[in-house]
């Protein structure tokens, strides 16, 4: 029987890149265009599923707690931006010169390597959009921030879970 800490990291992954397919899919079905923000947010996003995907493979479990761990600090950064993004990038015009754009096209290019995902179309301000009446970039805080408690689970040693079987079997 697989332990239900093996399913953690295999959820994060799911989560990680189900969160970047409804920004895509925002993106070319529903004309939501993004910023440099929201596309910082999706390489966050897909950064946390390769961690994830190591996690899985990776059968030591040090280095399991370690890689969670690391998705923990990747969640909080992903949080950081979707604030920024709300508290200050929202009310600009250009993100010329954001953190942002400087990450996506200035220091890695992505949007030249795979402008589909990465392109930065739209200023900060135009970029601003509600989906359900919610802020977008409160559904992708929300999403780093399930991935949070989902990155600890995953960093929990086994044997942990064993003990807790045990104590339940007795009452």
């Amino acid at each position: 029987m697989r332990h239900r800490t093996s399913m953690a990291f295999p959820i994060v992954l799911v989560a990680s890149l189900a969160a970047v397919g409804a920004a895509l899919v925002s993106q070319y079905a529903f004309d939501m265009q993004p910023c440099a923000w929201c596309v910082l947010q999706r390489l966050i996003f897909l950064i946390i599923a390769v961690v994830s995907a190591l996690a899985i493979w990776l059968p030591q479990p040090m280095a399991r707690a370690a890689l969670g761990g690391t998705i923990v600090l990747l969640s909080a950064t992903g949080i950081a931006s979707a604030v920024y993004q709300h508290v200050v990038a929202a009310d600009t015009t250009s993100c010329r010169l954001s953190l942002a754009q400087t990450i996506i096209d200035g220091t890695l290019h992505l949007d030249a390597l795979l402008p589909s995902v990465f392109g930065i179309r739209v200023g900060c301000s135009a970029g601003a959009t509600t989906m359900l009446g919610v802020p977008y970039e409160f559904w992708s805080l929300t999403a780093f921030g399930l991935l949070v408690p989902a990155s600890f689970f995953a960093m929990l040693p086994r044997r942990w879970f064993g003990r807790l079987e045990r104590a339940n079997a007795m009452h």
